[in-house]
């Protein structure tokens, strides 16, 4: 609503009271048949001066409504410094406000803690599990049969996962490890083939690869994280066929596979968190976590990653490697 408006609004009985009793004051003048002029005058007077006090109230009014709006705009822990207290309803609202803040501080500061005690156990967690990961991994070392490869197998979607847990709880942690360096791109890619390559062999899947030759500014643990991610989903969704990786300019790294592709009504969504869609529905463990976390890791990383598929035709996957800033915290 309009200052001007609400502010007549809100003086009506001010105005209607002086109405009132120029009008009392005329009608009395009128009763005792005395000159008009007499009691016109000191009313024009008066309504000049209320005219006055009106149009500087008003503007006292906007410079106060212009504060608060300011103030509106910052977090609450920042609303310092209102407009001066000058009726009893401001010295009520501001005291309510005072309180509010300090509930909202102590309410922020408890979930804080409780969040970093969250973050803190899980953490100590997953690295914990680890320990008998490797274990059991060293121990099947000294065996080979289908049964050994299948439990190797299963190991390694085991640390899949508990790599996603870590990688869950650092997104938004306020101390990011990120380290960007020139990395060369093969290194980065090869350590991720070889993790999977026993189910390259489970599957006959055919793995077309050639040497990239590029060194890209990135942070190593991160980007690998997220081509594994990418690579884990080729072969959870290709029964047969070929896992292609190659470059395209500028400077994108594109896996390709031969899989069951992605309907056209998913692609719009595969990145939000715990989206599953049709593939997913198939596939009852997935989680749709993974593809959420490559596209904020490459958000922080300052790469992109795009999607496009077809059912039955397959998936590309691009990661744009170029590094055009990097934003210092």
């Amino acid at each position: 609503m309009n200052i001007f408006a609400l502010y007549v609004r809100q003086r009506k009985r001010t105005i209607i009271l002086f109405c009132l009793f120029s009008f009392v004051f005329l009608f009395t003048f009128f009763l005792y048949n005395l000159p008009m002029a007499a009691v016109c005058y000191p009313i024009c007077i008066c309504l000049i001066i209320t005219l006055g006090v009106f149009v500087w109230d008003i503007k006292h009014i906007k410079r106060k409504h212009q504060k608060l709006t300011e103030l509106s705009q910052q977090p609450a822990s920042l609303m310092e410094h209102f407009p001066a207290q000058q009726t009893q309803d401001d010295l009520d609202y501001q005291a309510i406000i005072q309180s509010l803040r300090q509930q909202q501080n102590q309410l922020e500061t408890t979930m804080n803690m409780k969040y970093q005690d969250m973050i803190d156990y899980y953490t100590i967690w997953a690295h914990q599990i680890k320990t008998p990961i490797a274990a059991m991994r060293l121990t099947l070392q000294n065996e080979d049969s289908a049964l050994s490869r299948q439990i190797s197998e299963q190991l390694q979607k085991i640390e899949q996962y508990v790599e996603m847990v870590l990688a869950f709880l650092r997104l938004d942690s306020t101390s990011k490890d990120y380290v960007f360096r020139q990395q060369p791109l093969d290194t980065i890619l090869k350590d991720a083939v070889k993790k999977f390559a026993g189910q390259f062999i489970r599957k006959k899947l055919r793995l077309s690869y050639e040497p990239t030759n590029a060194m890209v500014l990135t942070d190593e643990k991160w980007l690998s994280f997220v081509i594994e991610q990418i690579l884990s989903n080729a072969l959870k969704y290709t029964n047969s066929g070929t896992i292609t990786i190659d470059m395209e300019e500028p400077l994108t790294l594109c896996i390709r596979d031969t899989g069951i592709g992605i309907a056209p009504e998913d692609l719009p969504r595969v990145f939000e968190k715990s989206y599953t869609g049709y593939n997913g529905h198939n596939d009852k463990k997935a989680s749709g976590i993974g593809l959420y976390l490559c596209k904020r890791i490459c958000k922080n990383l300052g790469h992109t990653i795009t999607i496009q598929s077809s059912l039955d035709s397959g998936t590309v996957v691009r990661i744009g490697l170029e590094q055009s800033y990097l934003q210092v915290e």
